[in-house]
């Protein structure tokens, strides 16, 4: 299963969902999809959806999931990486309307060149790319977590 959350955020965030809606569509993504839209007016077609969801059931989510798809904030992206799993993540932008500035591209960008352990994506194209790599080829989150959250820290107050 391949879960995929957008957070709360008020703005639409259809660029995310509509891309793998799209990969579900051409046979990219051949597995179950739950798609947390928040406040996205996409309606995916072949997807499961919900606009939100609570934190309790957001948690079993991150557990059962193979792979996470997300957005840029920090607390959705760690909390695939507490589980030892490299979240695909797709920053917010501005230029679309996702957000009010691009905070979320900078941060990603951050972690991504500083610690190696997720993997942004900005188009479908790259999205199905990400969707190819396999776990062996993927850095474990999971050996070094408490040293990772120092660091994450360090960089939060840097920014």
């Amino acid at each position: 299963m391949i879960f995929v959350t957008v957070g709360t955020h008020e703005q639409q965030f259809n660029r995310l969902i509509k891309a793998v809606d799209d990969l579900v569509a051409d046979g990219t993504i051949k597995e179950e999809v739950v798609i947390q839209k928040g406040f996205s007016d996409y309606e995916p077609k072949h997807c499961k959806i919900y606009k939100l969801i609570s934190y309790k059931n957001m948690q079993k989510y991150y557990d059962k999931a193979r792979i996470v798809i997300t957005h840029g904030g920090p607390a959705s992206f760690m909390a695939a990486l507490e589980r030892g799993k490299m979240p695909i993540v797709m920053p917010r932008l501005k230029k679309f309307n996702e957000h009010v500035n691009d905070h979320q591209d900078y941060f990603c960008r951050e972690v991504e060149k500083r610690f190696g352990n997720i993997l942004i994506v900005d188009t479908k194209e790259s999205l199905a790319r990400a969707l190819g790599v396999t776990q062996r080829q993927r850095k474990s989150s999971s050996s070094n977590n408490v040293e990772f959250n120092k660091q994450i820290m360090r960089v939060i107050g840097e920014i």
